[in-house]
Parts: C-alpha cells; structure tokens; sequence
C-alpha cells in the first residue's frame, strides 16, 4: 500500500461529519483533528508533495483561505519552498488589495489578499481543506488572475465529489486527496 492509499484509508478517523452546522441541512466535515495527530497530519503533508511532483505543477507562491487553508497552505509552503498567501475574510487585513465575492454551498463570503502579495508572472498554487461547491477555489483564482499572476494548479485534501467542485475549476489543474463519495 502506497502512501496516498495509506492515507485515504486512515482518514475516517480524522474527518468528523458534523450534521446541522453551520445550518441546518449541512454536513460539515470537520478535519481539525488532523492536525491532532502529527504522524498521520505529516503523511497527508508528505502526499500532497508527492501529488505536486508527480502531476508536474509548479510555483513560486501558494494561496490559501482561511481558517483551515491555513492549516495545510504554511507547512507547504516550507516543504516546496514556496511563500505563502493568505486570503483574509474582510477587515481583516491591515493592507487589503484585491477582493472576491463568491457563493458557498450555505450563504455568500468574500476573501481578499494584501496589495503586493502577489505579483505579476507569480505561478500560484491554490490550497484549500476542502472542495465542496468550488466557489472559494474558484474566487482565489480570480484574484490570482487580477494580480495578473499564473494558476499553476489546485489542491485540496477532502473532495465532496457528489457536489462537483471540480466542474467549476475545469480550467485548472484540480488535485485532491481524500474523495469523499457519500454526502
């Protein structure tokens, strides 16, 4: 068993579903305790390289939103030597630059990014916790494109794949490793 099946099969123990939040007729998946334990959060980190160099993407910056994209976007960013990006819900940066509106599978948020965090020619890895709809993916990469930078690809570790994030990110490079069949 490769390292990827590895993971896949470990991951029921550490992706809790949460039904009713944050509203009603909504099962969050909840992967904070992946990051309770560091042997099986380091072989997630370990897989998603892997991903990176067996599918070829390459970059110079990685984008991730918070709270969770956070979680996964910093240690890559020290694995592949990357600098790290991080989209903020509004107010919340001292600098804020370019924003993005978008739809979420329960309601609508917005992210934005400092002025000078990414330039232009930049070659940006998107890095999220989960795909579900796709909107977030989907609004970082329209901030990466009016930064007037290149999306080098999209990764995440939790697929939903019943609500086909993928479709709205098919002009991308989309990468995940946990699929999630059942919603």
């Amino acid at each position: 068993m490769n390292k990827k099946q590895q993971v896949i099969l470990e991951a029921d123990k550490y992706i809790r579903s949460v039904p009713g939040f944050p509203k009603e007729g909504i099962v969050f998946k909840d992967i904070i305790p992946v990051f309770e334990n560091i042997e099986y959060c380091q072989k997630v980190i370990d897989v998603m390289v892997d991903e990176l160099k067996e599918n070829k993407i390459t970059f110079n910056k990685i984008i991730c939103p918070e709270a969770r994209g956070f979680l996964f976007g910093v240690p890559l960013g020290l694995a592949t030597k990357a600098g790290v990006v991080l989209a903020r819900k509004p107010g919340k940066l001292p600098l804020p630059g370019t924003r993005v509106s978008y739809e979420l599978e329960y309601g609508s948020e917005a992210l934005e990014i400092s002025k000078d965090s990414i330039q232009p020619g930049d070659k940006v890895l998107i890095v999220d916790d989960l795909l579900a709809t796709g909107g977030s993916a989907k609004a970082l990469a329209q901030i990466v494109e009016l930064s007037k930078a290149e999306v080098a690809g999209v990764l995440f570790y939790v697929e939903l794949t019943p609500l086909k994030g993928r479709e709205e990110l098919n002009k991308y490079k989309v990468l995940s490793i946990v699929p999630i069949e059942a919603y």
